[in-house]
């Protein structure tokens, strides 16, 4: 059986990323469907990028359908994979193992296609529409929790914005490659907790903070 799982494991870890994608399991309305829910969201993204040029408007576009659909076909691949895994042994340690090798795995994939979606998008994108994209994919959560920040502390010092600014720049790269809305929140959550012991390790009392910012905002809405 471990035998089995690594061959698994390993066939996966030689398979190309265009035969991930074109290997997803759906019907064909399910990825008509898909497909349609893909293109509206990279249509809506797009549109705010401001591009005048028709040609690099679709090509910005299609990039980010493809994005999308090698995201989720990578993603469904290795669920798959996982979810196989543990309906074939019971051996806690064989699984956890085989389990690591995975995510080892969909770490290294997700890198490559990260990094093949950036150079595509770079030779036709300023960085600010690119940072500007980046947010339309992960729900502008970078820059509300930057201004959240701000807003809390408004004593924070221009070193200390811009590590909040690092940590949570950081993270969006993460959350551009996730799953799904709750691991995208999921890894500015993580980093929301780096922020947190580095602004506490600075002296900044944060449960303090969080209180008296949530009373000035009540006080807000009442006057």
């Amino acid at each position: 059986m471990k035998l089995f799982l690594l061959i698994c494991v390993g066939a996966l870890l030689s398979t190309p990323l265009a035969v991930i994608a074109q290997n997803k399991p759906d019907t064909d309305s399910a990825q008509k469907a898909y497909q349609k829910v893909i293109t509206q969201r990279s249509n809506k993204i797009v549109l705010g990028l401001n591009i005048a040029d028709s040609i690099v408007f679709y090509k910005v576009q299609n990039a980010l359908v493809g994005q999308y659909s090698h995201l989720s076909a990578l993603h469904d691949s290795l669920n798959g994979l996982v979810k196989t895994i543990k309906t074939t042994t019971t051996a806690k340690e064989q699984i956890a193992i085989a389990i690591l090798q995975i995510e080892n795995t969909r770490t290294e994939k997700l890198q490559v296609l990260h990094e093949q979606f950036i150079a595509n998008i770079s030779s036709v994108l300023s960085a600010s529409q690119i940072a500007q994209l980046k947010d339309g994919m992960t729900y502008s959560i970078l820059p509300i929790t930057l201004k959240a920040y701000e807003d809390m502390l408004p004593n924070l010092t221009a070193e200390q914005k811009a590590q909040i600014n690092t940590y949570l720049t950081e993270a969006r790269e993460f959350a551009m490659d996730a799953e799904s809305s709750e691991k995208k929140h999921a890894w500015f959550g993580k980093y929301k907790g780096k922020i947190n012991n580095y602004l506490s390790a600075a002296g900044i009392d944060m449960k303090k903070a969080g209180q008296e910012w949530e009373e000035r905002r009540k006080a807000k809405k009442t006057t």
